[in-house]
């Protein structure tokens, strides 16, 4: 896919109002829980509508993806469509639905205008009580057609008390020959952007905890330091040097990251305060302590640790108390990545020289297997919703992104071409 230079200022705006008659609804979907099956028949456009049924295409199957993707909705298939009437937004045969099996209906309308804006129109309905429940209306231009399905798709998840997923992005390193760049893409692998351009080695992206700003590590000056780059300016700025600085993770609850550096002579976990620039070592040990990551109330860090002589998961409080190793077995543990419900660490481990995804569920003390043996499987993120992970495996020969839920179901590739690694998942802002 062919990759634009942008800053997020120029991102889309997008409207959405509320239709006429809405009715709100909260249904919690837990794990475990059976997924809402939903019906979608083709969406259409307005009498007065421009054509455009590459538009209309586009937005129904990247909405329908989206759903499918959820794990909360249950598409029902659309060769059941054809055992009933005709769907017709203006007289619905709420009964004609029900017999294939759907619990709630979305219908959709597009108008092109001229200077080819979009207006999305769509709607959902409860078949069984043969009622309206909510709808929305989103515009914006024909390049962002995606981003109004993506919208459509959060909409629905909230709407049954869900986080909102599909506008979401990934960072993540592309690298090309000897040059390694950060880029960020939408959570399916679609509009690659690039952000940084400095012919050297860039590394280790990590969200700001309102999604503003990339932390990253970058050889520019021939060591290992730290950089922030603005999203909405465009500009990039030194944070720390002196030493190697590097694996930097912004806390999602203050103005606080954690990083490590050398600067004391090994490498440990040190943190900094953005407002004040004041910054506190953590860690104390000869061995080496990296890759700090934040839990999601900015309680306690997990890291990675050599001193009981081969790389372990440790967590720690905030201040750098109350350090306890979490992983007991295996001679190689690293990345962790904690979920946004605080309750399960994912990391990858080596284990008879493989390295797959596992994850530890900090509750039961039970470590589960995500990827089976194929190629190596590194640098876990999770989704904002918890129900999914992102990851790095050279499986297919080259470095590339996948997706995979929280069971290890749906495994799916994400990227394609030059070797993509060290995917970070934008987390929600608080």
């Amino acid at each position: 896919m062919k990759s634009t230079k942008i800053t997020m200022a120029a991102f889309l705006f997008l409207f959405s109002l509320s239709l006429a008659g809405q009715e709100e609804i909260t249904i919690r979907i837990r794990e475990g829980m059976p997924m809402i099956p939903v019906a979608m028949p083709g969406f259409q456009l307005t009498d007065k509508s421009l054509p455009g049924n590459d538009i209309v295409s586009t937005i129904y199957e990247t909405l329908w993806k989206d759903l499918e993707f959820s794990r909360v909705f249950k598409m029902v298939p659309r060769e059941h469509y054809s055992y009933i009437s005709r769907f017709n937004a203006n007289a619905i045969n709420f009964k004609d639905w029900a017999s294939i099996q759907a619990n709630f209906l979305i219908s959709g309308q597009l108008e092109i205008a001229a200077d080819e804006r979009i207006i999305f129109s769509f709607k959902v309905y409860e078949v069984n009580g043969a009622r309206f429940i909510f709808g929305r209306n989103y515009g914006g231009k024909k390049e962002f057609s995606r981003t109004i399905a993506h919208k459509a798709a959060d909409e629905m998840m909230k709407h049954f008390g869900e986080k909102p997923l599909f506008t979401s992005k990934i960072v993540y390193v592309s690298e090309t020959g000897n040059d390694r760049d950060i880029y960020i893409m939408d959570y399916d692998g679609f509009r690659p952007t690039r952000i940084t351009y400095s012919n050297a080695l860039d590394m280790l992206p990590s969200w700001s905890s309102n999604n503003e700003k990339i932390l990253y590590t970058s050889y520019r000056n021939l060591t290992p330091e730290l950089f922030i780059f603005d999203l909405y300016s465009g500009k990039t700025e030194l944070l720390s040097s002196g030493g190697s600085n590097y694996a930097a993770d912004w806390s999602p609850v203050s103005d606080q990251i954690v990083f490590t550096s050398t600067k004391s002579g090994n490498a440990e976990i040190y943190l900094k305060d953005m407002k004040t620039g004041r910054e506190k070592q953590l860690t104390f040990n000869p061995a080496i302590d990296t890759t700090p990551c934040w839990s999601p109330n900015g309680r306690e860090i997990a890291f990675t640790s050599q001193r009981n002589g081969t790389p372990q998961i440790y967590i720690m409080d905030a201040e750098g108390s109350n350090t306890r190793r979490i992983t007991m077995e295996g001679s190689y543990h690293d990345s962790s990545a904690w979920s946004p419900d605080g309750m399960r660490l994912a990391f990858v481990s080596r284990i008879a020289n493989r390295f797959d995804i596992y994850v530890y569920n900090l509750k039961s003390n039970e470590m589960s297997k995500l990827t089976e043996n194929s190629g190596r499987n590194e640098n876990p993120s999770w989704s904002p919703d918890g129900r999914h992970l992102v990851f790095s495996s050279n499986r297919s020969g080259r470095y590339q992104l996948y997706l995979v839920d929280y069971d290890g179901r749906h495994i799916r590739q994400l990227t394609t071409g030059s070797e993509n690694k060290m995917p970070k998942w934008q987390r929600l802002p608080r």
